[in-house]
């Protein structure tokens, strides 16, 4: 059973990410077949689905969102050699929670608490970017 995230707004998503599947159209060059071309177009088509998911989920003050969009907009810049320090109790299973934090945007920087419940958060998120792309890609099938 799935809940609704009241903190996930579906049109401010669906409007941002058709907009940002237009925009990658516009842009496309002329032979597209080629596999570097479509690895590119996937990957901008990827980054447009996290960023729209995102800002349309940045109004519930999540870590991940900030630190979604904090990775979009610094994704062409060099990256530098500084890592934040992260802190686990002994109490926690450390390969199952490391894991985690890798997962979830900006868990690194997380206690357990904090991350188990922005990881719910993201996973609603993710669950709700699916069901409307799933949606979108069956309304243009059925065109």
């Amino acid at each position: 059973m799935t809940t609704e995230n009241p903190n996930f707004n579906k049109p401010i998503f669906a409007n941002r990410f058709l907009r940002a599947l237009s925009r990658i159209r516009r842009n496309r060059p002329n032979n597209n077949s080629n596999p570097s071309s479509l690895r590119r177009r996937s990957k901008k088509i990827k980054m447009a689905a996290y960023a729209s998911m995102a800002s349309a989920a940045a109004g519930s003050n999540k870590a991940w969102t900030r630190a979604l969009i904090r990775r979009l907009r610094n994704r062409r810049r060099p990256r530098s050699g500084l890592h934040h320090r992260v802190v686990v109790r002994e109490t926690e299973p450390v390969g199952r929670v490391d894991e985690l934090r890798r997962l979830v945007p900006g868990g690194r920087g997380m206690d357990f608490d904090t991350l188990l419940d922005e990881t719910a958060h993201y996973v609603q998120c993710l669950s709700s970017q699916v069901a409307l792309m799933q949606s979108i890609a069956d309304s243009i099938i059925m065109d």
